[in-house]
């Protein structure tokens, strides 16, 4: 499957498989076309989220504030907004075809 990478304003945006309580902090690939990513932080008041976006800010080396959680907040399936970033590049630092 394809992670799908769709532009957004400033940036782009594209879906996160969130498995939230994990072992450890990883993007595990791509599941369906979202981005799978694992966070030992426990999904509950946003720390889940937060893990999440920090984990992706710092594998596309962009600073923190770059990466929104912008729809699912309570749910696996999120949507995520990243700005000053395209999608080739997103691909690129993600070692994604």
């Amino acid at each position: 499957m394809t992670l799908r990478i769709a532009p957004a304003p400033g940036g782009v945006t594209f879906a996160v498989k969130a498995v939230p309580g994990a072992s450890r902090d990883r993007i595990a690939g791509v599941h369906g076309d979202a981005l799978r990513v694992t966070v030992t932080a426990p999904p509950e008041r946003g720390r889940a989220n937060a893990a999440i976006a920090a984990l992706l800010a710092a594998a596309l080396a962009v600073p923190a504030r770059a990466v929104t959680v912008v729809a699912g907040g309570t749910s696996a399936r999120k949507t995520v907004v990243v700005t000053g970033i395209d999608a080739a590049t997103v691909r690129q630092r993600l070692g994604l075809p």
